[in-house]
């Protein structure tokens, strides 16, 4: 046997020895890199829809403890009687009554209580000002911040003031009602937030 094919086989064994071993080195550098690219649990968590139960929510109260969509808090109100029928007739200071603006609501909460059922309110609990999370003050009595208070949300970093429909009052800092996200009833006690009816 010539010493050229003794090294012309060790070549040959080199050479695809080398080419086994850089595809695994590639296959291994890969894999980190493919999955980085894809998102962690909680990532498709946040924007994954949410099923609350509001059994026991009773009238002129807000679910505690606020639970968080996509990482925003999200205030679920039951309103009493009496507040419902205001919300449709004491409208005169409100920026937009008839929520005009289509980007804060789905269609089906575009009516006087903003949400599906006129006693139950669904509503981002923040402040379309600067994203601060305002205070739920849901009894109708007089209060520092506004001696006519009718019920609603208060967000003492800058004054601005909501209804129990979550639309905002003329003159704050506040442009915008606050905003409704899709959501429907699955069963008379449990809301599945983050998604519609329809496309449920």
């Amino acid at each position: 046997m010539s010493d050229d094919s003794i090294n012309t086989g060790r070549r040959y064994f080199l050479i695809a020895s080398t080419s086994a071993v850089a595809g695994v080195g590639a296959v291994g550098a890969a894999i980190p890199f493919v999955k980085a690219w894809t998102p962690s649990a909680k990532a498709r968590a946040l924007g994954a829809p949410i099923r609350v139960d509001i059994g026991k929510l009773r009238p002129g109260e807000i679910l505690g403890p606020i639970p968080a969509w996509r990482g925003q808090p999200v205030f679920i109100v039951y309103r009493a009687s009496a507040s419902v029928e205001l919300l449709a007739s004491d409208t005169a200071d409100l920026a937009d009554p008839d929520s005009e603006n289509a980007d804060m609501q789905p269609d089906y909460a575009r009516n006087a209580w903003r949400s599906r059922r006129p006693e139950i309110g669904v509503y981002v609990g923040l402040c379309t000002h600067l994203g601060c999370s305002p205070k739920y003050y849901g009894t109708v009595q007089p209060e520092t911040f506004d001696p006519d208070w009718q019920g609603g949300f208060f967000c003492p970093c800058h004054g601005s003031r909501f209804d129990l429909a979550g639309r905002v009052v003329k003159s704050v800092p506040a442009p915008d009602n606050l905003p409704v996200p899709p959501y429907f009833f699955e069963t008379d006690d449990v809301i599945v937030i983050g998604e519609d009816e329809e496309t449920a």
